[in-house]
Parts: C-alpha cells; structure tokens; sequence
C-alpha cells in the first residue's frame, strides 16, 4: 500500500487525514481500508499522545509504529503464523 511503483496508473488516491495532516495514499486497496488504515494510525498516534503528552509528532509517530507493528505481530502468533522467539 505505501510503495509509489513505475506503473500506478491502476492505483487509487486517497486523501486522509493523520493526526491534523493530509496525506495522499496511492494504493491498489479501496478508498474504505485506506481511511480503515488511516483512523487505525490516527488513533494509535493520539493514544501515544494522551500517555506521552510532551512528544513532539515525530516521536508520536514512531511510538505509535512500534505500537502497531507489536500488535501485528501478536495476531501472527497467536494465529500460528510465526513462532515464539526464546529470549
């Protein structure tokens, strides 16, 4: 979804808004999971926000990532698709 290719003339562009920022998506998915997308990231940033209040967006940004790729990664395993690592 977020890689611009050489050949994008199929994809959709979507306007959304992102903790009071627009961006333009241009992706192959609907305008519909964009702004799904799009409200999920907003709504982890502001989370990030009312626990961290003096970040600045950037490290918002980043927090919330880490959030979001914490919870993708929980659903893989508990789906089975990835493996427990040992620490």
């Amino acid at each position: 979804m977020a890689g611009q290719e050489a050949n994008n003339q199929d994809k959709k562009r979507t306007t959304v808004t992102i903790y009071g920022d627009q961006y333009t998506v241009i992706s192959d998915e609907s305008k519909g999971h964009v702004n799904d997308v799009s409200r999920y990231v907003d709504a982890k940033m502001r989370e990030m926000k009312r626990v961290n209040p003096y970040l600045d967006t950037r490290r918002l940004a980043v927090l919330a990532a880490i959030n979001i790729a914490d919870d993708y990664l929980k659903m893989q395993k508990d789906q089975g698709l990835m493996s427990e690592e040992e620490d």
